[in-house]
């Protein structure tokens, strides 16, 4: 061989080597998930690229290599030259970067069958199934340590653990739990609300002992008449709504996303609801909270007795129920702001003592005067409500608060983009308002001189 052809094998190893090189920092990038391979369409490119070009830069290697052992020199040394030494050192050294190539994990996973089902790309990005890593067969856990890496990705050693997204808090407690829940397939809901004998405006109870006959035992006496007042209402169904926008590609890439967007819409929802349910102003699309309805009946902290002892909170909220007893409405819940329901909690007596009972203040359920207690921001602190939740109002559910996705939204269809929408519909009928009573925490009742 002449010492152009022995100059051409160098820099033709030399090529190769480089090129093996760049083939092996590809294939060590690829991710390994749970013994699944995951490789990038610009990755299996390179990958397939540099394949080409060392096949190629081998086969010219062995080429010169075969002309050399027919070509014939003009000695018969036994002895092989610097030259031959060289070049069987440079074959040895192509022999194992040949070999090892081969059983890189990058080039098993380009000759394994479930890559080429993809049939370069014609049937699709997904592949039949996953390719399962031996490590036996590969060298990928046999890499070399390098003390610092090239510049790209990746940069440095070591991996990247990422731990699921803490989300916030939310609130337990809803006062939907105290309604009863029907369905219906109406948009609105038409009642007719009893006025009661006593009422502004209504009937008059004449109900009366009445005799069989009048002082001349000659007519029968006739039995007094009562009138009953009624009004017709509506409550029309109201819509609660909102939408997120989110990438497509995000989704498919953090699947707990998805999750996430799903469960805090939702959770939007339930806090709307509470707010419209007691504090509405039925105008426009909102509902006709209970806080909001005509005729419910109110009481002030203030008016409590101050003898001997002033009223405290929990004295007020009975002195409420009194009035919902007295409508001949047994009511079956409170709803307060969670800092009234604080002072009530704490409230002690000279000696230290809880006065609420001592189930509540060990974790038991939260229950004053046998009522149990939703303690909520959806009221406004320094407000309370008392009432016979399950029989003086009525919830409707017209659609359950449910999740639709759409890419059918302005362009979002180009850019890859989806909305996901949570929504409901529901009524809220308060058909008796003098079933509930609303409290005011304004200042408590003065405790009288001695």
């Amino acid at each position: 061989m002449s010492s152009q052809d022995e100059t051409r094998v160098r820099e033709l190893q030399t090529a190769l080597r480089s090129k093996m090189a760049e083939n092996k920092a590809i294939a060590d990038s690829f991710k390994v998930e749970e013994g699944t391979v995951i490789v990038s369409s610009e990755q299996k490119t390179a990958f397939d690229k540099n394949m080409s070009d060392i096949r190629e830069i081998k086969g010219l290697i062995e080429g010169l290599e075969q002309l050399k052992e027919v070509s014939t020199w003009g000695d018969s040394e036994s002895a092989a030259s610097v030259a031959q030494a060289h070049a069987a050192g440079a074959a040895a050294d192509i022999n194992q970067l040949t070999s090892r190539e081969i059983k890189t994990i990058g080039q098993l996973f380009v000759d394994s069958t479930e890559f080429k089902a993809l049939n370069g790309g014609r049937n699709g990005a997904n592949m039949p199934a996953p390719w399962q890593v031996n490590a036996s067969l590969t060298s990928y856990n046999v890499k070399d340590v390098y003390t610092a890496l090239p510049t790209g990705t990746p940069g440095s050693f070591g991996t990247i653990q990422r731990d699921a997204i803490v989300t916030p808090p939310t609130r337990t407690k809803r006062v939907r739990d105290l309604f009863p829940v029907r369905s219906t397939t109406a948009a609105v809901i038409e009642y007719f609300r009893q006025l009661g004998f006593t009422s502004a405006g209504g009937g008059t109870n004449n109900a009366a002992a009445v005799a069989e006959r009048n002082d001349g035992n000659t007519v029968f006496v006739a039995k007094p008449n009562s009138t009953f007042s009624f009004v017709g209402e509506q409550a029309p169904v109201r819509t609660l709504a909102h939408w997120e926008a989110a990438h497509r590609n995000v989704l498919a890439d953090e699947p707990q996303l998805r999750s996430i967007i799903d469960n805090e819409l939702m959770y939007g929802l339930r806090l709307l609801e509470d707010n419209q349910i007691l504090n509405g102003s039925g105008s426009g699309e909102n509902l006709r909270g209970v806080l909001q309805t005509a005729g419910i009946q109110t009481y002030s902290w203030s008016s409590g007795s101050a003898v001997p002892v002033p009223d405290t909170k929990a004295d007020a909220l009975r002195r409420a129920a009194t009035l919902s007893f007295l409508a001949y409405y047994e009511p079956s819940g409170i709803v307060m702001h969670p800092n009234d329901w604080e002072d009530i909690e704490l409230a002690k007596d000279k000696n230290g003592q809880y006065l609420v009972a001592v189930s509540v203040a060990m974790g038991g359920e939260p229950r004053v005067w046998r009522m149990p207690i939703i303690d909520t921001p959806a009221i406004a602190e320094g407000t309370a409500l008392v009432g016979a939740f399950g029989t003086g109002a009525q919830l409707y559910d017209r659609e359950q608060a449910t999740i639709r996705i759409s890419e059918q939204h302005s362009d979002f269809f180009v850019r890859n983009a989806i909305v996901i929408l949570a929504e409901q519909r529901l009524a809220l009928a308060v058909k008796r308002p003098e079933a509930f009573v609303k409290v005011t925490f304004n200042s408590a009742p003065v405790a009288a001189n001695p």
